[in-house]
């Protein structure tokens, strides 16, 4: 099945309604990946009466070609590496040294812009439904399923509008559901499956895991 999306907000709300059986729970909670994946996540919390928050995660891109994933990085030193891609690129041992600095780098900035004074995420005993735009190869879910299993959840849920077939595959394995709503045979690029497919600004993620506030106020009382 193949589906285009008008945009994030409609690919949120269509996952929503393949999520209803968490709707209003405490004990759920709903993990964006920034930046492309939190406007998703919003509309399923948004939805579903859930509280949200982000998993930060960052690929790692080659040198002259950031989108082509060469591997990706979570919190608390997690990396995944695809050692196909590695070997097709060439990269050396101290290149993707290098390429990996900077990444962390960029997370701890992220972490502070997004997060601020807010505590980490408590994922123990948690029903976790991880949320993105897209997988093409799954690097950076990957990344983000072994950081939450680090966490002990109850139960890890991936949640994405679509996927490329072979990441859908090598996720499925790793998770206990994945809920995706379109597979094509043949993807060459998630933003090709939108229509509106703008690049997500820090501000607009700021913008809404505050409002999304009181969505996770609701729920905590639920």
């Amino acid at each position: 099945m193949t589906t285009r999306f008008c945009d994030r907000t409609d690919a949120g709300q269509q996952l929503a309604q393949q999520l209803n059986v968490y709707a209003n729970r405490a004990d759920v909670l709903v993990l964006a990946l920034p930046r492309g994946g939190v406007p998703v996540a919003y509309e399923i919390a948004c939805a579903l009466n859930l509280a949200l928050d982000i998993c930060l995660v960052r690929k790692l891109g080659e040198p002259g070609n950031r989108e082509s994933a060469v591997g990706a990085i979570a919190a608390n030193g997690v990396r995944v590496l695809n050692h196909y891609a590695l070997r097709y690129s060439g990269i050396t041992q101290q290149e993707l040294q290098k390429i990996t600095e900077g990444e962390r780098q960029e997370l701890k900035r992220r972490q502070q812009v997004y997060r601020g004074n807010r505590p980490p995420v408590n994922v123990y005993d948690r029903i976790v439904i991880l949320v993105d735009d897209g997988l093409a190869t799954g690097a950076t879910m990957r990344a983000a399923v072994m950081w939450v299993r680090s966490q002990q959840p109850r139960q890890l849920i991936i949640a994405v509008p679509i996927a490329a077939m072979g990441a859908y595959k090598q996720l499925k394995t790793q998770v206990d559901r994945i809920v995706c709503l379109s597979i094509p045979r043949n993807m060459y690029a998630i933003g090709l499956w939108y229509e509106n497919f703008n690049q997500v600004t820090d501000e607009q993620v700021c913008t809404l895991l505050e409002q999304a506030t009181g969505v996770s106020h609701l729920t905590s009382q639920s």
